[in-house]
């Protein structure tokens, strides 16, 4: 598929992996899409943790389940009734997790391209991912990003030095299939923007307030 395809198929997956591992040619191929990604300075200040031992994944399915709980908690009655059919990790389904890490001190104390805006190396790692997911998506493998974990627990799980920061866990596995409409619209927990109400020409709108919703 061409990469607008690939854009357009692409879902943050938790029901529909099939339960099988990943084949190590099709991993490397999608890691090596997102070791390809731009970075800033050219520095590429990311690393790729895979994880597929059992019981790390059934460690840290246990973890995400417990940060699930305390955000069902937190939410308020009508939320929670439209939270709680959601699934929001496949960790153990997927077999594979990669974490995705962040190393502030790569390229040394002059990067160019971070002397005004810092931030730009961990942009880096996203634009990583990107490419990690639409590679992922464009061999048939599915990728859910895990949300509800605590940074010190995952650094401890897998030994992530203290400098380096934990961008994110990706499951990432085969799929029976790929949803057409993302979980989060179907089940109502909150709509897609129009291009129209994000695009704007020449000034941000002084009156637009969509931030806050």
């Amino acid at each position: 598929m061409d990469v607008f395809e690939a854009i357009l198929r692409r879902r943050d997956v938790r029901n529909e992996f099939s339960g099988e591992r990943i084949d190590e040619e099709r991993l490397l191929r999608i890691l090596g899409a997102a070791h390809s990604a731009p970075s800033v300075g050219n520095t590429q200040p990311w690393d790729f943790v895979v994880v597929q031992e059992p019981e790390t994944l059934a460690r840290f399915a246990g973890h995400v389940g417990e940060c699930r709980e305390d955000f069902a908690r937190s939410l308020p009655p009508d939320r929670k009734d439209t939270f709680n059919p959601i699934v929001v990790e496949g960790i153990e389904a997927s077999r594979t997790g990669v974490v995705v890490t962040y190393d502030p001190t790569r390229g040394g104390a002059h990067i160019l391209g971070r002397h005004t805006i810092d931030e730009t190396g961990r942009l880096s790692v996203a634009l990583a991912i990107q490419n990690l997911w639409l590679a992922a998506t464009a061999e048939g493998i599915g990728v859910g990003w895990v949300s509800f974990y605590r940074e010190p627990f995952v650094r401890a799980l897998v030994n992530v030095p203290e400098h380096v920061h934990v961008v994110a866990w990706l499951c990432v596995g085969p799929v029976t299939s790929l949803q057409t409409v993302p979980d989060l619209e179907r089940f109502g927990w909150r709509e897609r923007r129009p291009l129209g109400a994000a695009m704007h020409w020449e000034r941000y709108p002084e009156d637009d307030v969509s931030t806050h919703r």
